[in-house]
């Protein structure tokens, strides 16, 4: 076959499967993403509200015990397993592997459209600690947008997955950061923060225009205002941090996105209860670990509030889901924060309660539901620690996403028990780029005082926290959690099995083993009126990692560097 007729076949191929999806491809607008029609899950949470939500019900109690699987599809090159969250959009899914490669599948069989694999800094990424994971895309404007570990955002057409423009926002040699997480699009512009609070640097996030990949704005979370700076004593903000390396939200209403930030580092201070005046890194240290409103048009900050002023505990705010809804005609932001705390905010990011989620946590002995003032917090000295810390570094909520479902009003949301032995190193302050963690502790995964280590999926009022049911897990599990319009909650667990509950009472109705374990998204979809949906499987990473030498089997034994796409209907 000459290259020519090779040409022909491939766009041939192209068109056949464009041609057997569902419905003509319609234009991805914020219009069309607002609306979430429960087809489709067309950005990272599944709309802008991020209710992780299907309004799918083909699925449900009475035939879930029939799902089966329909398809796979094995990206290949899966460094450290796979953490993407897969979108759909007119019978077509898209979804990432390691080393920011992209795929776009027929939704229904699984056959592929198209793959892009970029040319990446092979030396830069071997250097990366978070390398090589990406967490999945956008879609927009014709357009599929993908961020990558060496700094760069990248927009592919997207019916034939062919690079429309290229931009470079970080300068990744330099500051040994780049991206991981998924961006988010709305109104014309592709929001991504970078990754990390390990690293000087900044920690930005960008707006850039959809159409040419011309970055609009830029918002430094660290010492971004000239008022920011001054929570930074001795010029400490050189040492950075603070990057927003999971995708937020968006309020069309009121053109704002809520995004969350990093950690500062380095990690762990050894300032002790004088913080404010000594240490690495004195003073509050705006604007990391904290949520943000900020002006989809302009990037400039519209209102805030710092979670954990002066984190000492890597309890960064970047990871959790912004759950947009209204209740007795009042809007509400929920968000869930890596110490294990929920809070819960107005649409001006004014606290209106505050809850732990979690049972170990004594980095603090209460945090103000009214005021969300930490009460009796627990800061170090340089040295061992005579007791471990509750929650671990890995967190009480990590970075995989609850789900609300609205037809039973009930927030779902995975809570880990865990804690580390602690010994803080009082090390130099590193103010210019390295490729080492800037952390400033030794530390190891251990069990809470007097228990087990145990992840547990929680049924909560979203607003007051009030719980209505618990179902355990022998380990934390790292994955997100989809629940639908059919009355099920999916929960795709680290040792590789994933299981349907029932939303309203918890009792498990159905589960299957895809193998492997589980740590990235969970969606549903639908292709010619039938439902699907989709899991990603594949184990490692910052803190997979500490799954075999902690838990053992079936951790030791489980595949490393490799992935799948599993994608489940009824028989």
């Amino acid at each position: 076959m000459t290259k020519r007729s090779m040409t022909f076949a491939a766009f041939a191929a192209l068109a056949v499967a464009w041609a057997a999806s569902p419905a003509s491809a319609q234009p991805i607008d914020t219009a069309r993403i607002a609306a979430a029609n429960p087809n489709d899950w067309l950005t990272y949470h599944g709309s802008y509200n991020s209710w992780n939500y299907s309004g799918l019900d083909q699925i449900n109690p009475s035939n879930v015990k029939d799902l089966s699987v329909a398809w796979i599809h094995i990206p290949g090159k899966s460094t450290r397993g796979l953490q993407s969250m897969p979108l759909v959009a007119d019978g077509v899914l898209y979804y990432t592997g390691s080393y920011s490669r992209v795929f776009a599948l027929n939704g229904a069989t699984g056959e592929l459209i198209w793959s892009y694999f970029p040319e990446l800094d092979d030396a830069l990424v071997a250097r990366q600690t978070h390398s090589p994971y990406n967490r999945g895309v956008a879609l927009g404007e014709g357009k599929v947008f993908v961020g990558t570990v060496d700094g760069r955002l990248i927009a592919l057409d997207q019916k034939t997955g062919k690079p429309a423009w290229d931009t470079k926002l970080v300068d990744s040699a330099k500051l040994t950061v780049g991206f991981t997480g998924a961006p988010l699009y709305a109104k014309g512009t592709v929001v991504i923060g970078s990754q990390g609070g390990e690293w000087p640097g900044r920690g930005p996030i960008f707006g850039v225009d959809a159409a040419t990949g011309k970055k609009k704005w830029e918002f430094l979370t660290v010492a971004g205002t000239e008022d920011a700076k001054k929570t930074w004593g001795n010029d400490s903000w050189r040492t950075g941090g603070g990057g927003g390396w999971m995708p937020g939200s968006f309020d069309p209403e009121t053109n704002t996105v809520y995004w969350g930030t990093a950690n500062p580092a380095p990690l762990y201070d050894w300032a002790g209860s004088d913080w404010m005046n000594t240490g690495a890194r004195p003073g509050i240290n705006l604007y990391t670990t904290s949520v943000l409103g900020l002006d989809i048009d302009s990037g400039s900050l519209k209102f805030f509030h710092q979670e954990l002023p002066h984190d000492g505990w890597d309890y960064d705010s970047a990871p959790g889901e912004f759950v947009l809804l209204e209740k007795d005609g009042k809007k509400y932001v929920v968000h869930p924060n890596k110490s294990g705390f929920i809070f819960v905010y107005d649409d001006n990011l004014k606290v209106q309660n505050i809850y732990p989620l979690i049972n170990n946590i004594n980095f603090v002995k209460s945090i103000d539901p009214k005021t969300g003032e930490l009460m009796g917090r627990r800061d170090f000295s340089a040295g061992k620690q005579a007791e471990p810390l509750c929650p671990a570094i890995d967190g009480g909520i990590s970075w995989n996403s609850g789900s609300y479902n609205p037809m039973t009003g009930l927030y779902y949301k995975i809570g880990n028990e865990w804690c580390i032995s602690l010994e803080v190193v009082k090390t130099t302050p590193v103010v210019e780029p390295v490729v080492q963690l800037n952390i400033g502790a030794n530390f190891k995964l251990v069990p809470p005082p007097g228990g087990t280590i145990y992840g547990h999926l929680d049924a909560r009022d979203p607003i007051t926290g009030a719980k209505k049911w618990e179902v355990r897990f022998p380990e934390p599990p790292m994955a997100s959690v989809l629940s639908t319009a059919g009355g099920l909650v999916f929960v795709p667990d680290s040792r590789g099995t994933v299981h349907a509950y029932d939303a309203k009472t918890g009792a498990e109705l159905w589960s299957h083993s895809d193998g492997i374990g589980h740590q990235g998204g969970i969606i549903s979809y639908s292709v010619g009126g039938k439902q699907y949906v989709a899991v990603v499987a594949g184990f490692g990473g910052m803190v997979s990692d500490d799954f075999a030498p902690t838990f053992g089997e079936p951790y030791r034994s489980m595949p490393r560097d490799d992935g799948v796409l599993v994608v489940y209907s009824l028989k």
